[in-house]
């Protein structure tokens, strides 16, 4: 878990090095919320607090690298909560989570407060070190106020405007967004890290990114003006980080290897086919959530026949 935690810290810091004081006032309010969430929800329950064992912080990371620089900080807070009482610990803690749990907080915050995770700031803004977005310390249940800074997406410019970003200030980070829609390059060479250390199955981020790649460039061969780029959706929005990161969770995935190819197989279509015919311009979230519902049923379609049984006897 430390490990994870290493991985994913640079593409952390650049974020804040992106973003400024916001983005790191985010990722401190979602750990931090994770953390002690799990604490209490530990001591509660009467059990030993399982916060050592860094799966919070991971979760936190996560959750605070899906949100916008600006979000308000109670409703990070709130959604640190839900992610580990609503995605880990009421289905008995770390090792029986069905779903990811800072993608469970994240889809959360974005049915309750659809607005403001929505409202996206600029990277490398000049006073990013010294001011704050005014939507930062809203109060709880107030609406925020947003700047005039406010711009869209890559992935809603394409949606609304039919406008694409070029593919070099993509995987550089250099363009509105959530946190972690930040350096592409980092996010790779931490799930490298991880891949070389035997700590990720690198079938699942492969199947996932190969095959956005190759759906949306066979959509992209049939009308390259209506469709973007394979490259333009490899590096846009968070697919990056969900495959790396997020579709990968050891609990919500599957553990044969063809089941991991099918799983990320799943997962990179329904990004791909969520982005162009869906109505919201980013569909990383909703892919891996009902991939991860579906991940059991996969591993016991798939399950090799035990030698000397019949096929029927080894799935009794």
């Amino acid at each position: 878990m430390r490990n994870v935690v290493w991985a994913m810290l640079p593409v952390a810091l650049f974020s804040v090095y992106s973003f400024g004081l916001s983005a790191l006032l985010v990722l401190i309010t979602s750990t931090a919320s994770c953390v002690i969430t799990e604490h209490f929800l530990c001591r509660y329950s009467k059990k030993q607090s399982t916060v050592s064992d860094w799966s919070a912080v991971i979760s936190g990371l996560l959750l605070g690298l899906t949100l916008p620089p600006g979000f308000p900080l109670w409703m990070t807070f709130a959604g640190g909560v839900i992610a580990m009482s609503l995605g880990k610990y009421i289905f008995g803690g770390l090792g029986y989570n069905v779903f990811n749990p800072a993608l469970v907080g994240r889809a959360v915050l974005q049915a309750a407060f659809p607005v403001a995770i929505t409202t996206w700031y600029p990277s490398f803004l000049e006073n990013r070190f010294s001011s704050l977005p005014s939507s930062t310390f809203t109060f709880p249940f107030m609406e925020p106020v947003v700047d005039g800074v406010a711009g869209a997406t890559p992935l809603s410019a394409f949606k609304f405007d039919h406008v694409t970003t070029d593919t070099m200030e993509l995987a550089l980070g250099q363009i509105s967004g959530s946190t972690g829609e930040t350096c592409a390059v980092l996010i790779i060479l931490g799930g490298l890290y991880l891949i070389a250390r035997n700590m990720m199955n690198w079938r699942i981020p492969v199947a996932v990114l190969g095959s956005a790649y190759l759906f949306s460039g066979l959509m992209y061969l049939v009308d390259p003006q209506v469709y973007p780029s394979p490259m333009f959706m490899l590096f846009s929005g968070g697919l990056m980080l969900g495959a790396v990161f997020m579709a990968t969770d050891m609990v919500a995935s599957p553990i044969t290897p063809l089941g991991a190819v099918i799983y990320g197989t799943i997962i990179g279509l329904l990004v791909i086919i969520i982005r162009i015919w869906g109505g919201l311009p980013e569909g990383v979230m909703y892919a891996i959530l009902l991939a991860n519902a579906i991940s059991p049923h996969i591993d016991n379609m798939i399950r090799p026949r035990v030698y000397g049984t019949s096929k029927r006897l080894s799935r009794s």
